[in-house]
């Protein structure tokens, strides 16, 4: 039997389906956060009195580039780009910062737009570099696409 989310399969590689309360959380907190990121940069972009403008959006000027940070760095473990997405987000936003404050024009909404447009400019350079990786292909003679070198000694 298959559930509308898939088939799951275990460390031990026996295809088992999750069942109960939680098989559908990560999408929850996925969509969860998508939603606060949107709201922030949305009520900071309206110059909202809110009282949930602020976290909201800090939430969203560190998720939006460690998102497309994390989609760049495919090949690493999770916890890995995890913390090496949201070292990315904390220097991109700094370097923005930075940026306006120099030209001295420094603000909110500008800083959400610079934010914005960046994170937008990494997901396709992103996208460029696996499509060049996978259109590569296998030397040949190689099944595995390693390449061996082999050295010779030199008579001194």
């Amino acid at each position: 039997m298959r559930s509308s989310t898939g088939n799951r399969h275990t460390a031990d590689g026996a295809g088992t389906e999750r069942t109960g309360p939680g098989r559908d959380l990560p999408a929850l907190l996925a969509g969860a956060a998508t939603g606060t990121a949107a709201c922030g940069a949305l009520l900071a972009l309206m110059d909202s009195g809110s009282p949930l403008r602020g976290p909201c959006a800090l939430f969203f000027l560190l998720a939006a580039p460690a998102l497309a940070i994390a989609v760049a760095l495919r090949g690493l473990d999770p916890f890995g780009r995890l913390i090496t997405a949201l070292a990315g987000a904390v220097a991109l936003d700094m370097l923005v910062a930075q940026a306006m404050l120099t030209v001295h024009r420094w603000s909110v909404t500008g800083g959400i737009v610079a934010v914005t447009v960046l994170s937008l400019l990494i997901l396709p350079a992103a996208r460029a570099g696996q499509r060049g990786r996978t259109r590569e292909g296998t030397p040949e003679g190689s099944k595995t696409g390693q390449s061996f070198v082999t050295a010779k000694p030199t008579d001194s």
